[in-house]
Parts: C-alpha cells; structure tokens; sequence
C-alpha cells in the first residue's frame, strides 16, 4: 500500500512540474511577443517623428533639442550627429 501511495505522490509531482514548466513556457511566449510589438510601435512612431522632423521647420530644432536631453549613450548620440556627452553630463542624464 506504501508503495502505491508513494508512485501516485511522485507522478503527481511530475504532472505539476510539467505543467509548471509549460506555463513558464506560455510566460515566455507572451513576454517575447508583448517586446516585438513594443518594438514595432517604437519603430512606427520614430518613422512619423522622423517624416514630421521633415516636414516642419519649426519642429526640427525642438526634436534635437529633445534628442540633446535624451540620448545618453554616445553611439546613440552619434546617431544623431549629436557630440558625446562629457563624464559629468553622463551622470547628470542618468
């Protein structure tokens, strides 16, 4: 009888970790899933910031002014045309 119980108790074991691993699973998934499509919005919006900066005179000098103040690492900023930013800056920005 004590050997029925104990091979019930470990399959049950192996059933919840089983499942256990098929949910961190789907969380992986879903997680992989949620960064693309963040990824694409950031995408799009930077295409229509990039298409508005073209179009409006007015709006090109506010846009770099904003990149000034957000872009932290130097091969961003290079990006940009944006000089590296002195130790100081750096962590003022951070």
């Amino acid at each position: 009888m004590q050997g029925t119980r104990m091979s019930k108790l470990k399959r049950l074991i192996e059933q919840r970790d089983a499942v256990s691993a098929r949910i961190k699973q789907e969380q992986n998934k879903l997680r992989a899933s949620e960064r693309r499509i963040e990824t694409r919005r950031k995408i799009l919006v930077g295409a229509a910031v990039l298409e508005w900066e073209k179009r409006d005179k007015e709006f090109s000098p506010r846009l770099m002014t904003e990149l000034r103040r957000f872009l932290v690492r130097d091969a961003d900023r290079e990006l940009f045309g944006l000089p590296p930013l002195q130790k100081k800056e750096k962590s003022d920005a951070a």
